[in-house]
């Protein structure tokens, strides 16, 4: 790949490109501003459960964030491109210097736009009904019997990068155009993992997991070619990753990996002194960039508020591996463009800098396997499986009963494919269409009406 053939201004099931003050690639940010999907991201956990009296992330703000880190990745990375680059009148000149930000930051708003409900236990939830539910028989079919093996690998092992990708590519029904009508570029600046189910394979960062459903698969092949993206031999279909993903994913990991232990700290699950340490081991590890860590702790000294203190070193360590992040790219801005760079840029400054080893550990042994975040887990599960339990054989039987048909009406519009198409495969997305764009709150007051816990009231 190269610079000058990685972009472009093309969009998903449209041929023209609209007229006006603001660029392509801005149009993708307001429009995923704008979209119901992303709104949804407000009521749909980041972590910790939602709401409380305390104030911690959920997914909007967690990829509001993200898009701010990304904007400045891009900003960083856009202009060291563009400064090399002999023709300052073309357009990857003028992509670089002025649009990257933009695409990235966009990217970073789109990112979590498929996760369902519940936080990753959603996801898990929905494959766990499938794998449990193998041989259950729906009109004397086992399961697992109406779907092809790739169609089956898909089911049994949801994913919110691939029902983000059929998001922003699904032309659903009643709609004017396909997903959102972004930006080739945009779409691709999310697929950190640009193969199918079959092609999962862990000693590879780019299939760590999959990225579409094969219902997508096409417009995953089209959005490839457009953007010169690297096809691996084989039968399965697996690409290297686009490098503007690179970028995207470094927000999200510098975000997630600092806040988490932030939200943390206001919710009393560790102590100001655990995550103050913890932030000034990060700061410290990467103070070569030019941070002054005197000046850092003379500068704490004078915060009385406890959450202004872990707040400023929060800022502090975000902007220094925002700026580390940008230098290992470009740093190996080769690889990367060649497809044979198998790491992920904040890997690359943990194994280098080990600037996460004690925040991760703490991370994984006293926030995601705290009480609170247990509890949300299991609650998504029992959710997730009684809600697909409804779902699933109504859309699969071909003689449904009375209540297979009120549960089917229950389905909004857009999510009613399942009536134009024979396929169990197709039917079934339309159950994950439903379900992962529910919030905690709809979800769970969903299912308590449908359990007959909660009855329903006039509207």
């Amino acid at each position: 790949m190269i610079w000058d053939t990685i972009f472009t201004t093309q969009r998903i099931g449209q041929q023209k490109e609209a007229a006006g003050p603001r660029s392509g690639f801005q149009r993708d940010f307001d429009r995923l501003v704008f979209s119901s999907a992303f709104r949804r991201l407000q009521n749909k956990t980041q972590v910790f459960p939602l709401p409380g009296s305390t104030f911690v992330h959920n997914r909007l703000t967690h990829s509001l964030e993200v898009a701010s880190v990304g904007r400045s990745l891009g900003g960083i990375v856009g202009r060291r491109i563009s400064d090399e680059m002999d023709d300052k009148m073309g357009d990857a000149y003028e992509f670089y210097k002025y649009e990257l930000p933009n695409v990235i930051a966009a990217g970073c708003l789109a990112h979590d736009i498929g996760n369902p409900a519940f936080g990753h236990s959603g996801e898990k939830a929905i494959s766990a009904y499938f794998i449990n539910n193998a041989s259950t028989k729906i009109e004397g079919i086992a399961l697992q019997e109406f779907f092809s093996e790739k169609e089956w690998a898909d089911i049994t092992s949801f994913e919110g990068n691939a029902n983000a990708f059929r998001i922003l590519t699904h032309k659903y029904k009643g709609r004017l155009i396909s997903g959102l009508g972004l930006t080739y570029t945009t779409i691709a600046s999310i697929l950190k993992y640009p193969c199918e189910s079959a092609g999962v394979n862990k000693q590879f960062k780019h299939r760590k997991k999959y990225g579409f459903f094969q219902s997508e698969r096409d417009a995953m092949q089209l959005i490839a070619e457009k953007l010169g993206m690297r096809r691996q031999e084989g039968d399965i279909i697996s690409y290297k990753r686009h490098p503007f993903v690179y970028l995207v994913e470094a927000a999200d990991d510098i975000c997630y990996r600092i806040i988490d232990m932030e939200d943390a700290h206001r919710l009393g699950i560790l102590s100001h002194q655990l995550v103050t340490e913890s932030f000034l081991e990060v700061i410290s590890s990467l103070h070569a960039k030019g941070e002054d860590e005197n000046k850092t702790k003379k500068n704490l000294d004078k915060i009385e508020d406890l959450n202004e203190k872990i707040s400023y070193l929060r800022a502090k360590a975000i902007n220094l591996l925002t700026l580390t992040a940008a230098d290992v790219f470009w740093e190996n801005r080769q690889h990367i463009l060649a497809g044979s760079f198998n790491d992920t840029l904040i890997d690359h400054i943990e194994s280098r800098h080990g600037a996460f080893k004690k925040i991760m550990k703490i991370s994984n042994e006293k926030i995601y396997n705290h009480d609170t975040v247990l509890e949300i887990e299991i609650a998504g599960y029992n959710v997730m499986s009684e809600l697909l339990g409804l779902f699933v054989p109504a859309l699969l039987k071909q003689k449904r009963d009375h209540k297979d048909e009120k549960v089917l009406k229950l389905f909004p519009l857009q999510f009613t494919e399942f009536e134009d198409t024979s396929s169990p495969y197709l039917r079934t997305l339309s159950a994950f269409d439903f379900i992962s764009g529910m919030t905690d709150l709809y979800a769970t007051e969903l299912y308590r009406k449908l359990k007959g816990v909660e009855i329903p009231q006039h509207r």
